[in-house]
């Protein structure tokens, strides 16, 4: 296990740093930014690779692969594992820990409570599950809300750019708004369906394994609600800026 997070480490480190290599080749300005600037813009570069990898394959395990099909096999559900989820929840737990090291290391650069609160709780689940190999099928569905982060960064990164009246960047804010109403949002409602009809499976896991599995996705659906809300405004307020402009002219 602990081979396994020294390698994660050392891949989200190599990413890190790659990001800081590439980055100027793409955007010249790169090197006029503050370092706090690019200390934050290299975060976001392993963010979003370790968004993609996980929301990849936790798509392929939930509905291409047979692990989670209920017709295939007798098996409960909270019950199933192989070795590629496991793989996906130990590379989300190096990705966590590692972010979660470098958020209290550069403090408040990188974020504030919300981002402690928001790391601990994934820690927690996904730990949990990863070593006890139940209720992987949830982890991994709230594992796969990780497919919004690519449009929060990019977001971020047209703002810091000076990119934030392009075209691209009002299309980014749709996706993400679209996106995050779909995965962090109606999934959850899926979420919480499909643990109620198989509460009876639920109850069967171990006792801080199921108060956790119980308390902490309301929690994070809870978090979703709020920054949801925020792109909402976000939107609103760019879209009235962009109509303004265009009756002005």
């Amino acid at each position: 296990m602990i081979r396994v997070k020294t390698l994660l480490d050392e891949i989200f480190r190599g990413v890190y740093e790659l990001t800081g290599i590439i980055s100027p080749l793409i955007y010249k300005g790169f090197i006029k930014l503050e370092n706090a600037q690019k200390l934050e813009w290299k975060n976001r570069g392993f963010s979003t690779f370790h968004a993609i990898v996980v929301a990849i394959g936790s798509i392929y395990l939930l509905v291409i692969s047979d692990l989670f099909d209920e017709h295939a096999r007798e098996e409960w559900i909270i019950n199933r594992s192989s070795a590629l989820s496991d793989a996906i929840l130990g590379i989300s737990i190096g990705y966590f820990l590692t972010d979660l090291v470098m958020i209290i290391w550069t403090y408040p650069t990188l974020g504030g409570f919300e981002y402690f609160l928001h790391h601990g709780l994934s820690l927690l689940a996904i730990g949990q599950s990863l070593l006890s190999g139940q209720v992987q099928f949830y982890i991994l569905i709230v594992l796969f809300t990780e497919i919004t982060t690519p449009f929060v960064n990019l977001r971020w990164y047209l703002d810091v750019s000076g990119k934030k009246k392009s075209k691209l960047y009002m299309l980014n804010g749709v996706a993400l708004f679209a996106g995050w109403l779909a995965a962090r949002v109606m999934l959850f409602i899926f979420f919480f369906s499909h643990m109620y009809a198989h509460l009876y499976q639920v109850k069967q896991v171990y006792p801080m394994g199921y108060y956790s599995t119980i308390t902490i996705p309301p929690a994070l659906a809870l978090m979703n609600l709020f920054w949801f809300w925020k792109i909402s405004k976000g939107l609103i307020k760019t879209l009235t800026k962009l109509k303004g402009h265009k009756h002005n002219s």
